[in-house]
């Protein structure tokens, strides 16, 4: 596909900065530096998300792809006697899925310190109770890459309880095809929007509807979608992950179409156009129900917007851990919304 380079291009360089829920600045200007660089006018909005009017005739019944460049994270609770630290998650993160991980404390001047997250009392050869022991935020705990034994020397570093805690991504991109990292839940589906407007521009397209794109920033805590909906907006469809676990149909290389998930029932007449388009365009997709699953869409409703909703997204596995896509399923989401915008 011709935009997949710069798709996997981009996707690697936002993965890399880090951006849990509420501390999105970077990564926002990361995205709206990417649409000025291709002739757009992107706005960044209150909650340091974005928007962007990608053009288009019809804009009274204009449309919203929304993708989120939030992740989860972590935030210090407590500086410990010790000068470990104590983390409390950002969204649904799981101290198991964080044990061994390196990771950075930012503070509030600006500093970035490493550290990284392992169960306390974590040597095997001391802790006769390390199997047994069960993994939550009570129970590992933070390790500054620094030398400090007591709380005040952990304090001089400029570390505060509230300074924000992110992880590293680990991205790959094998030979054959996957696409391996943490936060591809939604950085991957942020990327294709991207790769969309840029095909648009570079191919000198006019949707039949106006056409919108945002980029939210408190998703992973349940208010991303509840504000900056554009003017003339009558449908949003939320691009983020398609669940790949047992009982459902999708795995990592199709774009999944959610028929329901915890929230309800997602549009059916605009869902069945999509099932339509993909079939008579050869796309590899599937329709799921998700149990475990909410969107920024599903939000929007809530708070008001009367709006036709749905989620589409490339299937991604292990989701909220170290989670896995592929090429495939990048490819089936981008050709499923050109073939249903245009």
């Amino acid at each position: 596909m011709k935009y997949m380079d710069y798709i996997l291009d981009t996707m690697k360089k936002l993965l890399a900065i880090p951006s849990p829920s509420g501390f999105t600045r970077e990564a926002a200007e990361f995205v709206m530096a990417e649409l000025e660089a291709m002739g757009y006018e992107p706005q960044m909005t209150l909650k340091r998300g974005v928007v962007c009017d990608l053009g288009g005739e019809k804009a009274d019944d204009g449309i919203l792809l929304a993708a989120h460049i939030d992740t989860l994270g972590a935030m210090v609770q407590e500086i410990k006697a010790d000068g470990r630290l104590k983390l409390i998650n950002i969204g649904g993160l799981r101290a198991a899925n964080v044990e061994c991980e390196n990771c950075t404390v930012h503070t509030h001047d600006g500093k970035k310190i490493g550290g990284v997250v392992h169960l306390i009392n974590a040597s095997t050869h001391v802790n006769d109770k390390y199997n047994e022991t069960e993994r939550n935020f009570d129970t590992v705990e933070l390790l500054l890459d620094e030398y400090v034994n007591t709380k005040a020397e952990a304090e001089a570093l400029g570390i505060m309880v509230g300074d924000y805690v992110s992880f590293d991504p680990r991205t790959v991109v094998t030979e054959s095809g996957f696409i391996k990292s943490r936060f591809l839940d939604d950085k991957l589906c942020a990327s294709v929007l991207l790769g969309y407007a840029k095909y648009l521009k570079e191919e000198g397209i006019t949707p039949a509807r106006r056409v919108h794109i945002g980029f939210t920033s408190y998703e992973e805590v349940g208010h991303g979608g509840a504000a900056d909906i554009p003017a003339g907006v009558t449908e949003m469809i939320s691009v983020d992950m398609g669940c790949v676990g047992e009982h459902l149909q999708c795995d990592e290389t199709m774009v999944s179409i959610c028929a329901k998930d915890a929230g309800g029932p997602y549009d059916y007449e605009v869902n069945s156009q999509l099932i339509r388009l993909a079939k008579e365009n050869n796309i590899r997709f599937v329709v799921d129900v998700f149990t475990n699953y909410s969107s920024d869409v599903n939000v929007s409703v809530r708070a008001g917007h009367n709006l036709r909703h749905v989620v589409i997204g490339p299937g991604v596995y292990a989701s909220h851990s170290y989670e896995r896509s592929h090429k495939l399923g990048v490819e089936a989401t981008f050709k499923l919304i050109q073939a249903y915008l245009g």
